[in-house]
């Protein structure tokens, strides 16, 4: 694979891993663990680019994006119109800790169809809004390898002898090797593989 197909696959993976969350019980409070559900569906399947700032912190941005700053808002609101989102999102497991708290997303379609992400919020000025994406809750290699050859055939820059090697070496991360390429942005896993496909 030449050198500059090889570095457009790690921001397209980030694209695809992260578009549908970008932008996007135990606690005792109804009404709060209520509006947490409603802040992590809303996020999760908005196409509305002013919902970047409302559902988000930019925290969460940063991380999501890549980006630093307004760049990640920006980043986000112009990824906001992308396919990917869900078709539904399924909330458990929410535990609130006065203006903190987590839970975890279950995807139905899109593009972490088949996933749990487990999620950390803030509650900013009365509003819940995303602040961490902490790790899978659930984590099915399978789907989201599948998830992302598809991505990459549709993006067409790609032969595709070269996407089936890379789809067999993402088939053999573990969890917390994909959770270092989502989470924190680790991009060793995917430049070595990417190469020994060359």
């Amino acid at each position: 694979m030449k050198k500059s197909r090889r570095l457009l696959l790690f921001p397209l993976l980030l694209v695809v891993l992260l578009g549908a969350a970008a932008c996007g019980g135990g606690g005792g409070d109804s009404a709060a663990e209520g509006e947490i559900e409603t802040v992590i569906e809303a996020a999760a399947t908005s196409t509305d680019p002013a919902n970047c700032g409302k559902y988000s912190t930019l925290q969460f941005m940063e991380q999501t994006t890549g980006a630093k700053g307004a760049k990640a808002e920006k980043s986000c609101e112009e990824d906001a119109g992308e396919p990917g989102q869900p078709e539904s999102v399924s909330v458990t497991n929410i535990e609130i800790d006065g203006s903190s708290a987590t839970a975890d997303a279950a995807f139905e379609g899109g593009n972490f169809g088949g996933q749990a992400l487990s999620v950390a919020l803030v509650e900013e000025e009365g509003n819940w809004k995303l602040d961490e994406f902490k790790g899978f809750a659930e984590f099915d290699a399978k789907k989201l390898t599948e998830t992302l050859v598809k991505q990459f055939e549709e993006e067409g820059s790609i032969e595709p002898k070269v996407i089936s090697c890379i789809a067999e070496g993402l088939e053999k991360l573990d969890e917390s090797e994909y959770e270092k390429l989502v989470v924190e942005q680790e991009t060793q896993p995917i430049v070595e593989i990417a190469e020994g496909c060359e």
